[in-house]
């Protein structure tokens, strides 16, 4: 019989029925210490699909290197963000510049609120994902956790829906599981649990949760051993994926023996 999980021929994440993903992890390229570090961030945590900000990319040659150099197309899907956005017309227009000059239909959309939260404004992220929807763009959307806000964004035709669990950059994990599953119950599109996770033990329970993935940034990149840490966010989430499909044990008040007490031998009495 074949030790390999019974899981192993699990079908692959699709995005926009068009981008397939063996790993659910997805990286992000920035904050490192430098290019060659994310590059090899990114090969060992073996993410298919790594986020570029393309606002904050050198994109003229004449002035130096590009992170774009250190990143193997053949190898990775590139996700173009619209980081730094707050408002509809910049997030659109970056979208428009990413296409153009990475020749992707993919985008992350963000349209934040303020600097200081980076939490998504959520008229901003309707009006942006509809109009990108229209544009022929395969969008995913960074949004609240708010279960019907994820609705809303996928009747308008959100490739991916992409709550965060905390605020980017914060480390607190996930706040509100309960809205996650919901979230999942009411849609037909990927979720998949953007920012604010900070450690491994984060990203397994978001994919226990059952979510198609994570994307993550500055656990990796501001972890005190960045490749290691790329390492053990590869294992959460294979491992949390795994769980999920195996399905845990319910929880309960009081033990439960994990041995049968049927067909115990008795201890023999005195003079036996």
């Amino acid at each position: 019989m074949s030790n390999e999980p019974q899981n192993a021929a699990e079908a692959p994440l699709v995005i926009g029925g068009e981008f397939t993903l063996n790993s659910r992890l997805l990286v992000g390229t920035g904050k490192y210490a430098s290019f060659e570090e994310t590059a090899e961030a990114l090969e060992i945590s073996g993410t298919e699909m790594v986020t570029v900000a393309i606002r904050r990319v050198n994109l003229d040659p004449s002035k130096g290197e590009s992170l774009l150099d250190h990143i193997d197309r053949d190898r990775y899907h590139l996700l173009p963000n619209t980081a730094g956005c707050y408002d509809v017309e910049s997030a659109v227009r970056t979208a428009r510049l990413a296409r153009e000059l990475l020749d992707t239909p993919l985008v992350k959309l963000e349209v934040l609120g303020d600097p200081k939260t980076l939490l998504p404004d959520p008229i901003g992220t309707l009006e942006a994902t509809e109009q990108l929807v229209k544009e022929g763009f395969t969008v995913m959307v960074y949004c609240s956790d708010d279960p019907r806000m994820g609705v809303r964004l996928a009747e308008l035709g959100a490739a991916a829906v992409m709550p965060a669990g905390s605020p980017i950059g914060s480390g607190q994990g996930v706040l509100n599981p309960n809205a996650i599953r919901i979230l999942m119950e009411l849609v037909d599109v990927p979720v998949i649990v953007d920012a604010g996770v900070g450690t491994a033990s984060d990203v397994a329970l978001c994919m226990e949760l059952g979510a198609e993935g994570v994307l993550l940034n500055t656990a990796i990149a501001g972890a005190n051993e960045p490749l290691r840490m790329a390492a053990a966010m590869r294992d959460a989430c294979a491992a949390g994926r795994n769980a999920f499909l195996a399905g845990r044990i319910p929880k309960k008040l009081y033990a439960n023996a994990s041995s049968p007490e049927e067909g115990l031998i008795e201890e023999a009495g005195p003079g036996a």
